[in-house]
């Protein structure tokens, strides 16, 4: 089966490719440093002959509103549009938990009019919300610093890593369209204040996490496995609830495998271990 990965150069995309491959798919990564611009469909009519399945995990080059707003409606739009006149039969698209619960975020809107976008579009679909990635840690912290420290909302959220978001992603892609959204979460629930904490201790970082009260976020929040089409069965990932994890946290032993090193800037010298600290 052809399938055309938009976004196929990047984290998610390059491992999904790999995955499809390994199956024996044909994996076709879509990118402008493939030649392919969703913004102005150049090489989009060329990349999908012959395809049967397109996924959408690219993402906008600016977070500012407006930008981020133009990139998703255009560059979805464009998409549909070809897919139509190619005749592709599914398109998935990768998105986050709670796209709609955090209004305040210019992001998300931005997430919500492309969902809405697939959904009227007029070609088979299906969407993946997934939450935030491991491998996003160093990023998170790095926004977050001031000075030797690192602030940080005390609220919950359930991590996971890339391969896992690839291992649910797969056996949808490969399946049939589901018409509805499907939630994929990492292992168990933990606040990112502890985790990246936890992360940074691992990464031998100095800086120390400030633990502060939830609040609303501007920017993207926080996306051996049976490849059958019964999406039902896609991934060993847990969807998020908002119980109670199952199990303990494996969130920290899988720290060092999946988090990229968090670079300490100026304060390398000083070798003092991160922590969280609340006020």
């Amino acid at each position: 089966m052809k399938i055309v990965v938009i976004g196929g150069t990047g984290l998610i995309g390059s491992k999904l490719i790999a995955r499809l491959s390994e199956h024996g798919h044909e994996g076709v990564a879509a990118a402008p440093n493939t030649g392919v611009n969703t913004l102005t469909g150049e090489g989009l009519a060329e990349v999908l002959v012959g395809a049967e399945v397109v996924v959408d995990v690219s993402n906008s080059p600016s977070f500012a509103d407006a930008d981020v707003l133009d990139f998703f409606t255009r560059s979805t739009g464009n998409l549909l549009e070809a897919e139509k006149a190619a005749g592709v039969g599914h398109h998935v698209a990768l998105s986050i938990v709670g796209t709609d619960r955090l209004p305040a975020s210019g992001y998300l809107r931005a997430k919500v009019a492309q969902e809405q976008l697939i959904r009227d579009g007029g070609v088979p679909w299906s969407i993946v919300h997934a939450t935030q990635f491991y491998e996003f840690t160093a990023a998170i912290a790095q926004a977050a610093t001031v000075g030797d420290e690192v602030h940080l909302s005390t609220g919950y959220f359930q991590p996971m890593a890339a391969d896992d978001v690839v291992a649910a992603l797969g056996p949808i892609t490969v399946g049939e369209p589901l018409g509805r959204i499907q939630e994929i979460g990492g292992p168990s629930k933990v606040r990112m204040s502890d985790f990246v904490a936890s992360a940074l201790t691992a990464q031998g970082d100095p800086r120390t996490v400030v633990a502060d009260p939830p609040r609303p976020t501007s920017g993207p929040c926080c996306p051996a496995t049976s490849w059958s089409r019964d999406p039902t069965r896609a991934s060993s990932a847990r969807r998020t609830t908002s119980g109670a994890p199952r199990r303990p946290p494996r969130c920290e032993r899988h720290l060092t495998r999946h988090v990229a090193p968090v670079s300490p800037g100026s304060c390398a010298a000083r070798g003092a271990r991160a922590r969280s600290v609340v006020r």
